[in-house]
């Protein structure tokens, strides 16, 4: 039985695969008959409805689509209304957001110990807790923001009894991110953080969302994506060497459902590292 599969381009779809819109299934690489400059919408609706029903004849429901598939919105969303779950690398951006900061900290030359940081939260998962407590131990001042204070009073207390570091936890829009150099959004969207005074030259990384920062006066940076190379590998395919993001692969390859101690220990074994931060308009 198959679990995950794989959605990408054909390299060379002929006429008739294009005209009848016939896709391939081959072993768990579901291959359609697009290129990069496929745009009719009723062509990539009939591939999507003819995609829900090979899902529809088995038990898998996650998916990774290649980049070129990812550019087709239209299709991916169709995908997400029928429930099925593309994997898009977000939850292993947030596992990674130590190693996020550290790759930050190297590429800027900047010191733990004299850097600020504010955290954007107000779902704070286990992962990204067990992360925090380790951000509290090394950064000069760890400020979380947070719509919801009274959640966060006991994992303020639990963090200063346990480790005797001091967080603060507030949500003043004038003050908290005002001098906040790097900035770690949890799950803010972009409405919400443009409400903030943000420090001009911030380094903004949202780990759950897409955000913009529409302020004028702001000359920093935002990331909203990242690349991974994964160093002990078993499975070599040339295809999705290629074709795919390796964060998005290594992500479906991971049992979610383990402890964060696990999946740390599995990364570290794995020698995953940060090879690359994507914003907007530039690369670090």
């Amino acid at each position: 039985m198959i679990l995950l599969y794989y959605i990408q381009e054909a390299d060379k779809p002929s006429f008739l695969f294009k005209i009848f819109h016939i896709i391939k299934l081959e072993g768990n690489k579901i291959i359609l008959p697009i290129d990069e400059k496929t745009t009719e919408s009723k062509k990539l609706q009939k591939l999507a409805r003819k995609t829900k029903r090979i899902f529809e004849k088995t038990r898998s429901k996650k998916i990774v689509l290649s980049k070129i598939v990812q550019k087709q919105e239209e299709y991916a969303n169709l995908l997400y209304t029928y429930g099925l779950d593309i994997i898009e690398g977000k939850w292993l951006f947030e596992v990674l957001s130590n190693q996020v900061l550290d790759y930050i900290l190297e590429k800027k030359e900047m010191k733990k110990e004299e850097t600020k940081i504010s955290i954007l939260v107000n779902d704070l998962s286990e992962n990204m807790l067990a992360n925090v407590r380790k951000i509290a131990q090394e950064y000069k001042l760890v400020n979380i923001i947070t719509n919801h204070r009274e959640k966060f009073k006991k994992i303020e207390e639990q963090i200063l009894e346990e480790d005797g570091i001091m967080i603060t936890i507030g949500n003043n829009k004038q003050k908290g991110l005002a001098k906040a150099e790097l900035i770690l959004n949890v799950d803010f969207p972009s409405e919400l953080i443009n409400l903030y005074q943000i420090y001009e030259e911030a380094i903004i990384v949202n780990l759950r969302g897409n955000v913009k920062i529409e302020k004028k006066r702001f000359n920093g940076i935002t990331i909203n994506d990242y690349e991974i190379v994964v160093e002990n590998e078993e499975e070599f395919d040339y295809d999705k060497k290629t074709k795919y993001k390796a964060h998005q692969i290594y992500e479906a390859k991971i049992n979610k459902q383990q402890p964060f101690e696990q999946i740390m220990k599995q990364i570290k074994k794995d020698k995953v590292r940060i090879t690359q931060l994507i914003g907007a308009n530039t690369k670090l």
